[in-house]
């Protein structure tokens, strides 16, 4: 999974399933990170993407 940070400085993880994740490109300068699923992204303080 990839949590990454909004222009408005949101912390979103976005699952392989959601749209946006293959474009999603990770910066870990940024303070953007890899996870290894949802439990640990929402844990630590990130929000699932919405697309629906």
């Amino acid at each position: 999974m990839k949590g990454n940070i909004s222009n408005k400085g949101e912390r979103i993880y976005h699952t392989p399933w959601s749209p946006a994740h293959a474009k999603t490109r990770i910066d870990e300068s940024r303070g953007e990170r890899w996870f290894c699923d949802e439990a640990e992204a929402i844990a630590a303080g990130w929000r699932a993407a919405r697309w629906r």
